[in-house]
């Protein structure tokens, strides 16, 4: 998993509405990089709701927000109008940039084990170093210590 002052490993992935994101050719702008485990499912609603709530003034402090999880562009798509989310919200369904991310674990529920996302979000500067990550998220405030955090770091 990168940490603070990793370069953030690069990758281009499917995008909802269609076209490819590329992580490099974000920059100069800071990038609010979020790994999240299925659309449309509650924490993942609020969570996409609260930073689509707050993508004016991540903007103004320099940042884009983007959304990772192995849901198809298609169910992107249908998550995004549905909730009118203005976030990009990319496709990783093969999983290997969960995986270069170190984002893909073993989780458990109900005593049975299985394999998901950890819910993470990675601060990436305009160079493209990781600046900050939060680990197993909690959703309620999340959007707002992270613009706070994109307020008060270099580039």
């Amino acid at each position: 998993m990168p940490e603070p002052g990793d370069i953030a490993p690069d990758f281009t992935l499917p995008r909802d509405g269609g076209g490819d994101t590329t992580l490099s050719t974000l920059r100069p702008q800071k990038v609010v990089l979020y790994f999240y485990p299925k659309d449309d499912t509650s924490g993942c609603t609020k969570q996409a709701i609260a930073f689509s709530d707050h993508i004016d003034a991540l903007a103004e402090a320099g940042a884009v927000v983007v959304g990772v999880s192995r849901d198809s562009v298609a169910k992107h798509d249908k998550f995004r109008d549905k909730h009118g989310l203005k976030v990009v919200l990319l496709s990783d369904e093969v999983g290997q940039v969960c995986e270069s991310y170190g984002v893909w674990v073993e989780k458990s529920m109900y005593g049975k084990s299985y394999m998901g996302i950890e819910r993470t979000t990675f601060l990436i500067d305009g160079d493209g170093r990781v600046e900050r990550v939060w680990h197993k998220v909690k959703v309620p405030g999340h959007a707002e210590d992270v613009l706070e955090a994109v307020r008060s770091t270099r580039s």
